[in-house]
């Protein structure tokens, strides 16, 4: 059992550490705060995955579910950070907001678990391609070095060790099996780690100033603040991860040959929501399912939920040592940038192979993904696009995964609910296609 949770932890552990990577350097935290800001992420992921698994009265999908922080939210709180003008009430902001998005997310979980048909592969899958697209710029920025204004920053050294890495990860990923290949990304932030001490981009620094045992001591980074720009933003990206939730909960629940049904999708959403609701008093972000978890338990087969709890046990344990958190601050920008690429890119491939289940062939689908896709790269594109709107709405605007999002649900309500528009049976061959006169 522990060796089983030991793994759902190496093969989560890059994905649940990132987002507190991106939004702490972001803020312009120290290495001493960014140590305790992953090392509360890791605490709240644990909680979340108890929730998850073990739960309590109608809490709880109790499945082998791994709960933890989600990329989704990562762009909206970048924007929230590049608009607020003191920096230290940035991560207040995002806290407050995360906070009612999760109450609202508990209260409203029986009722989307009805509404969840509005959000077809077509919708998740664009959304989910999106948070891959959104977050790229963010391994590109690591790979060129910590600090912009830096002699080497983008230096051929720095690029150069993020090549290694990625080239690394991908010589695992593709000569190993089993347990090293599953935590191939963790391995190439090591070895890259290793290759980085010659070139003196490693520092062990914030290992040696941390303590051994500590506390997410609660709201260590100010009192939650609710501002309306940032809430509806948080809301968006609460909408989009109950729907990859429920999405995973019905792929986990064939796996296990314990199919998904209503009671229980309602009853995983309100872990789901409820996690994000308390991870703010942690100092942790939204949380939500990981996926590549569910690979874990179809590959092992080892289906049982106490297992994942397990590795729940060991997140607790780990955001209850300092020590333990501050390892991913040793490893250098251009290392981090190097897996980013892997880590990044596969959500975005992981939001195609949800596409390619879409039924693109449909005239109707292809415009919604095409719309939807485009809206939602303004912001990485054209990052000027929204000057001249107000600053609470490039909130909202500046975040390509909820405009995206927003787009998505419209433009499937629209084309495949409402009547009026074209039949939902029109397929293409290309997108570029001309469509034949339909004959009656």
């Amino acid at each position: 059992m522990a060796t089983s949770g030991l793994q759902h932890v190496a093969a989560m552990y890059a994905g649940v550490v990132a987002p507190p990577l991106i939004v702490g350097a972001a803020v312009g935290l120290t290495p001493t705060e960014l140590t305790f800001l992953t090392g509360a992420c890791l605490f709240t992921a644990g909680l979340a995955t108890f929730l998850q698994t073990l739960g309590i009265w109608k809490i709880g999908a109790r499945l082998p579910f791994v709960n933890g922080v989600t990329f989704a939210g990562v762009a909206p709180m970048i924007a929230v950070v590049n608009s607020t003008d003191d920096k230290s009430d940035a991560l207040p902001v995002i806290f407050g907001a995360v906070t009612v998005a999760g109450v609202l997310g508990f209260f409203a979980a029986p009722f989307f678990s009805k509404a969840v048909r509005f959000f077809p592969p077509v919708v998740t899958g664009t959304v989910i391609t999106l948070i891959g697209i959104s977050l790229m710029p963010v391994a590109f920025g690591w790979a060129q070095g910590p600090n912009p204004t830096a002699d080497d920053y983008g230096s051929t050294t720095n690029l150069g060790l993020a090549g290694a890495t990625l080239v690394i990860v991908l010589l695992l990923r593709r000569f190993t099996r089993g347990f090293v290949k599953q935590i191939a990304v963790l391995l190439g932030l090591v070895v890259g780690t290793l290759v980085a001490i010659p070139f003196g981009a490693t520092d062990f620094g914030p290992v040696a100033d941390a303590a051994v045992v500590g506390f997410p001591t609660p709201f260590h980074f100010g009192a939650p603040q609710f501002q309306l720009a940032a809430i509806l933003s948080m809301c968006v990206v609460m909408v989009v991860s109950m729907t990859e939730s429920t999405a995973d909960m019905l792929a986990l629940g064939e796996i296990v040959e314990r199919p998904a049904d209503e009671k229980t999708i309602a009853a995983g959403l309100r872990a789901d929501t409820l996690g994000s609701a308390l991870s703010p008093l942690f100092n942790g972000f939204m949380c939500s399912a990981f996926a590549q978890n569910i690979g874990l338990v179809a590959m092992t087969r080892i289906r049982s939920r106490y297992v994942v709890a397990t590795g729940g046990g060991f997140l607790v344990l780990m955001g209850l040592c300092p020590m333990a958190a501050s390892l991913i601050a040793v490893v250098p920008r251009p290392v981090l940038g190097g897996a980013g690429v892997v880590l990044f890119g596969s959500v975005a491939a992981s939001g195609i192979q949800t596409l390619v289940k879409a039924g693109l062939e449909k005239d109707n689908n292809v415009l919604i993904v095409a719309v939807s896709l485009a809206v939602g790269i303004i912001p990485i594109t054209a990052p000027e696009f929204y000057h001249a709107f107000p600053e609470t709405a490039k909130i909202i605007l500046d975040s390509g995964i909820s405009t995206g999002c927003v787009a998505a649900v419209a433009l499937n309500l629209v084309f495949n609910h409402l009547g009026g528009g074209r039949a939902a049976d029109d397929e293409v061959t290309s997108p570029m296609d001309p469509q034949p006169a339909s004959i009656h």
